[in-house]
């Protein structure tokens, strides 16, 4: 599975995991934050051109750091519904 994201200047998605699902993101543009766990202080940014694997039962969350447009390309195994949200800004 393929996908494009926009993540906003200052927003992120969910802090997340997957039971079966693999992904990788390629950072397009801007610059990519990347959490990996439910400390919101702790997290690394990589900049455009990086990639960034996620394996199942890997806790993680993008983002976009202030000031900043990112834009991924995300490509996955099959299993789109399988998401297991830890937190989320949005209240899904």
């Amino acid at each position: 599975v393929g996908k494009r994201l926009v993540i906003l200047p200052g927003h992120r998605l969910s802090l997340q995991y997957h039971e079966k699902k693999e992904e990788t993101v390629y950072v397009m543009e801007g610059r990519l934050r990347v959490w990996e766990s439910e400390d919101d202080r702790s997290f690394k940014d990589l900049g455009m051109g990086s990639v960034y694997h996620v394996n199942p039962g890997q806790v993680h969350r993008f983002g976009s750091p202030g000031g900043v447009l990112t834009v991924l390309i995300e490509v996955s195994t099959p299993e789109i519904e399988d998401v297991v949200r830890i937190s989320d800004d949005y209240k899904r």
